[in-house]
Parts: C-alpha cells; sequence; structure tokens
C-alpha cells in the first residue's frame, strides 16, 4: 500500500480499534475478518476493499465515511468540492466521495460511482447502527436487502429496512452513480 490516504486509513484503522481497548482477535470476532489480515492492513502490508473497510467500520460502531474523512483529516462546517475526501477500492473501481462537512455526525451523504458490471456486499453489522437512504442519480443500480431485490433506475430513492447482509450490484455495462443518506439510529 503507497498512497496516503491508503496508510493513513491504516493509521485510523489502528486507532479506532485500541481506542476501543479491542484487541485485533476481538475486533476478527466481531467483523468476520481475519488477525491477519487486520494486522497486515494496520501495518500498510494490505490495501483494503470496500467489504473489508465496511465490515471492519461496522464492527468498530463507524461509517465507511467516518474512516475516510478521519484519515484525510477533514473537519469544520464546510467542505468544498476539491476537499471532499474520495476512496476508491483497488478491487472493484468502486469510488467513495464523503460529501458532508461532518463524517459521523447526525447526517452523511455520500456520493458512490459503482463501475458496470461491480458488485460490493456488506455485512448486517454495517447496518446495524444507521438508518440508510439510497438516491440513483445516473444508471442503473440493484440493491440486495437480504433475499429481496430493488431494482432502482435514475430518480429512484430506497429506504433500507431492518439491517441485514445487503449488496450493491451495477448489472449494467455503464456506470451508476448515487447518493446515499446515512443517519445514526438513536
Amino acid at each position: 500500500m503507497s498512497d496516503r490516504l491508503s496508510l493513513a486509513l491504516a493509521a485510523v484503522l489502528y486507532a479506532a480499534r485500541t481506542s476501543r481497548d479491542l484487541s485485533a482477535a476481538a475486533l476478527a470476532e466481531r467483523s468476520g475478518v481475519s488477525r491477519t489480515m487486520i494486522g497486515k492492513i494496520e501495518r500498510g502490508e494490505a490495501q483494503p476493499t470496500a467489504a473489508l473497510l465496511g465490515r471492519l467500520s461496522g464492527a468498530l460502531g463507524m461509517t465507511l465515511s467516518e474512516l475516510v474523512a478521519r484519515a484525510e483529516g477533514t473537519g469544520g462546517r464546510l467542505v468544498r468540492a476539491a476537499d471532499q475526501p474520495t476512496w476508491t477500492d483497488p478491487d472493484s473501481g468502486y469510488r467513495r466521495r464523503a460529501v458532508s462537512p461532518d463524517p459521523g455526525g447526525p447526517l452523511e451523504l455520500v456520493e458512490i460511482h459503482l463501475p458496470a458490471g461491480a458488485r460490493i456486499a456488506y455485512p448486517t453489522e454495517s447496518y446495524a447502527f444507521l438508518h440508510h437512504q439510497i438516491w440513483v442519480l445516473t444508471g442503473t443500480l440493484h440493491f440486495e436487502e437480504g433475499e429481496v431485490l430493488h431494482e432502482l433506475g435514475v430518480g429512484d430513492c430506497l429506504q433500507l429496512g431492518s439491517p441485514q447482509p445487503c449488496a450493491y450490484v451495477n448489472p449494467t455495462d455503464h456506470d451508476c452513480r448515487y447518493l446515499v443518506a446515512l443517519a445514526r439510529r438513536s
């Protein structure tokens, strides 16, 4: 792992884990990610995928946006478009831009570019502490919510139900762009 954001993500994950007094083994048990992989990520020896970061952030009680923004060191009430942290999944090309000025705050907005043919899956834990809505801006998105498949087109907005394993799927040969709105459950 060589880019600055990836190294910063490694440091943020380590800090989040240790500040919660979790061992790597405890985080592995909570997240389903092996202790070996957690160690490699925290040492900057492996670049995590969106699915891995989703599992780890959920197990730490954080959103993926919060992890990325902490790594970028953003803050304040205004964040200019050019300064909004962007992270790209090394496996799928999935690109996530944290739009909100206050990641981890009461409301987060995240813009996603999902490449043609990509599929990104997240476990139940990623959604356990969040209300979640998806608004499709361009393209087609299939959203797998447990056993239910939602087929979404431009302008469609879906509010997620009770937390369960989910997957974002772009079944087409064109990129899809959508906005995710996240709010913490009380």
